[in-house]
C-alpha cells in the first residue's frame, strides 16, 4: 500500500516519497518544458515522475498515486528472493518451518517436527519438491481464505461467487462485482489475523467498489480489530512478497 509522506502543497519540489508496505519510497521530480503529459519512468538512478511545466502539484500526486502498482511491480525487492527449497524456512500461517525433504518420490507435503522445531517434509526428487510445496502452500491458502471470505460474506450480507488465488506481485487481492475475489497465495505465510484482514478487506468490496469512508465502516463493521492485520501488512508485506513461485509467476 502507498501513502504520501510530504504534505499537499502547491510547490513543485525536485524529490517526493511514497510509502510501499512500510517502507519509504524516494521519487525525484523534474519538471519539462517539453513535456506535455505527467510520466513515471524507472531509470538507473531511480523513480522519476516528470511533470510539464506549469502543471500543479496536486495533479502530479493524484497521477503518481493512479500509477502505484505499475511502479511497486517494476521496483527492485529490498528483500532478497526467497525460494521454497529444501533448507529454506518457510513461514505457514506465520510460524517458521523448516522444509526438509519427506525421503519418498510419492506422497503429500506432511507437518511434523524435529527436534522440537516445525518442519514441512516434501516428497518427490530434489527438481520437483518447490513445484510440490507450491502447489500444497495454494491448497492450505484457498481453504483458509475459501472459509474466512464466506463467513465475512454471512456476516456483511453478500455473496462471493468465486475465489482464485493468483501471484500478483504488488496485491494482495482484488474483487469484482461480479462477486470474484482474487487472493495472492502468499497470505498462507501470514500470520491468520493478517489474512482475516485481506478477507474482510475484499469481501467488503462487494458492498462499497472504493475505497471511501464508507468502506472502511463497512471492513471494521465485520473485522473490529481491522488494523492489526493492515498495520502486519504494511510493516512486513514486502519480505512476503519476496517470496517466489517455482517457474513462472502467476501460474
Amino acid at each position: 500500500m502507498f501513502s504520501f509522506l510530504r504534505p499537499r502543497g502547491s510547490a513543485v519540489p525536485a524529490s517526493t516519497k511514497i510509502e510501499l508496505d512500510g517502507e519509504p519510497v524516494s521519487v525525484s521530480v523534474r519538471v519539462s518544458k517539453r513535456s506535455r503529459s505527467f510520466r513515471l519512468s524507472l531509470p538507473a538512478a531511480g523513480p522519476l515522475l516528470t511533470l510539464p511545466e506549469g502543471a500543479r502539484w496536486s495533479e502530479a500526486e493524484a497521477f503518481l498515486q493512479r500509477h502505484r502498482h505499475w511502479l511497486a511491480a517494476r521496483l527492485p525487492r529490498t528483500a532478497q528472493a526467497q525460494r521454497l527449497e529444501a533448507g529454506t524456512m518457510v513461514p505457514l500461517r506465520g510460524v517458521p518451518h523448516r522444509v526438509a525433504a519427506l525421503g519418498s518420490l510419492r506422497g503429500r507435503v506432511e507437518r511434523g517436527e524435529v527436534s522440537g522445531s516445525p518442519v514441512l517434509l516434501v516428497p518427490g526428487d530434489t527438481a520437483h519438491q518447490p513445484r510440490r510445496l507450491y502447489d500444497w502452500l495454494k491448497a492450505e491458502a484457498l481453504v483458509d481464505l475459501e472459509r474466512q471470505s464466506h463467513w465475512h460474506a454471512g456476516r456483511l450480507g453478500v455473496e462471493v461467487k468465486q475465489i482464485r488465488l493468483r501471484s500478483q506481485s504488488s496485491r494482495w487481492g482484488s474483487c469484482s462485482s461480479s462477486g470474484t475475489i482474487n487472493y495472492n497465495w502468499r497470505l498462507i505465510l501470514a500470520p491468520p489475523h493478517v489474512l482475516d484482514y485481506v478477507a474482510a478487506h475484499e469481501v467488503a468490496h462487494l458492498v462499497e467498489m472504493n475505497h471511501s469512508p464508507a468502506f472502511w465502516a463497512t471492513v471494521e463493521r465485520t473485522l473490529p480489530d481491522m488494523e492489526r492485520g493492515r498495520a502486519w501488512l504494511k510493516a512486513h508485506g514486502r519480505g512476503l512478497m519476496a517470496w517466489q513461485a517455482p517457474g513462472k509467476e502467476g501460474a
